[in-house]
């Protein structure tokens, strides 16, 4: 071994300590709250987003400006770092490469690469077992008509590469009876992109898991969270879930599973569907913190921005478990298209908290801010939110 690969082995298992310089790729809500958790630790924070006031500038000890793709902007990002993690998986493979040439970056490259791509993520999961419901990965229109044909004429069709929220995926035969003419304004309506065609199933709920694993591979789970969404954008999002102990189980060992499988050093939250016929099936995995595990900071011993932390600067894992019942409720921008929201009438409900960040111009399904809530149980933390919505 030369001493070069000796002293990047080093340093890759080296643990950073607090006053150490923690790098994040992305500043919007996620890396805002994560640099919060990590400023709260005693780290300094740098990040890079293509927005100089983006909602985690105002908490960074630095911001760099720069695209998701921009190589030169992630080698001034990591150069001095003692680690890098991300909020986004959407940065581009080469300069993720230039990040890990510098400095331990966590998750890793590889993860990232199949994640971000869902064609790539899809077929991942199958290939091993995993479950997942019936889908086939189209290339173009010929492919897509094949494939609506073989998944029974109702299907959601996602593009591989960018999409989140509901953007960049269509319905087809959900809302009409499908034609030729459908299926193939469905392909232009995406792009006419590399895409995953998937069958439409019959759900009962979904639930999502998020586990964590360092670099010297423990990997904890967290319990699962129950989520509701209006118009393919969380709505809320339940600690516990409530599901079955044996439901419960496997969700949180098939998230362990995945994310040993890919080889993370950091957070992977695997999002499940329930069948009405009490399948357990795979959805889509998310390599960084997630819109459903906010409640986290409330609900758990450990809030995932910590434990991100945690696995960024290769401490030992936070506790996972339930300290008390949790709920978040997401603010959209619909709610300033109206007026000023009347933050005083929800804080009145009791247990209820204003997250909001620093977002400065409000749009219709923009996520900018949440309410978080505690209660003696689920229920209790869910009604709280929701009441606290309809005081705004």
């Amino acid at each position: 071994m030369s001493s070069e690969t000796h002293s990047a082995n080093e340093n890759a298992m080296r643990v950073v300590l607090p006053g150490g310089l923690l790098a994040i790729l992305g500043g919007g809500q996620l890396g805002r709250m994560t640099a919060m958790a990590a400023r709260t630790m005693g780290y300094h924070v740098r990040v890079m987003d293509p927005e100089a006031a983006c909602p985690a500038s105002f908490v960074a000890d630095e911001t760099i400006v720069g695209r998701w793709g921009d190589t030169d902007a992630a080698r001034r990002l990591a150069a001095g770092a003692d680690a890098v993690t991300l909020e986004i998986e959407q940065i581009g493979v080469d300069a993720l490469r230039e990040v890990a040439r510098l400095a331990p970056l966590r998750p890793g490259v590889e993860p990232i690469r199949i994640i971000q791509d869902k064609t790539l993520q899809k077929t991942w999961l199958a290939e091993r077992g995993f479950p997942v419901g019936a889908f086939r990965v189209v290339r173009n229109e010929a492919d897509l008509h094949e494939a609506v044909a073989a998944l029974g004429g109702r299907v959601f069709l996602k593009i591989g590469r960018g999409g989140y929220d509901g953007r960049g995926q269509a319905r087809i035969g959900m809302d009409a009876p499908v034609t030729e003419e459908s299926v193939a304004a469905a392909w232009q309506g995406i792009g006419a992109q590399p895409a995953v065609a998937e069958q439409a199933l019959e759900l009962d709920y979904e639930i999502s898991v998020m586990a964590a694993r360092n670099p010297a591979g423990e990997v904890r789970s967290y319990p699962a969270a129950r989520n509701h969404h209006e118009h393919q954008i969380l709505a809320w999002s339940v600690l516990p879930a409530g599901v079955p102990a044996a439901t419960e189980q496997r969700a949180e060992a098939l998230a362990a599973a995945i994310i040993a499988g890919l080889g993370i050093e950091g957070l992977l939250c695997v999002e499940m569907f329930v069948t009405r016929a009490g399948e357990l099936l795979v959805n889509e995995l998310a390599p960084r913190p997630h819109n459903s595990y906010h409640q986290s900071e409330r609900g758990c011993v450990t809030s995932q921005f910590e434990q991100l932390v945690r696995t960024t600067c290769n401490l030992p894992l936070g506790e996972t478990g339930l300290v008390t019942p949790a709920a978040i409720l997401n603010l959209l921008g619909d709610v300033w298209l109206h007026g000023q929201p009347d933050f005083a009438a929800a804080l009145a409900v009791p247990g209820v908290r204003l997250h909001l960040y620093e977002k400065h111009t409000p749009r219709a399904g923009r996520k900018m801010g949440h309410l978080s809530a505690t209660g003696a149980t689920a229920d209790e933390a869910l009604e709280r939110v929701l009441e606290a919505q309809q005081r705004l």
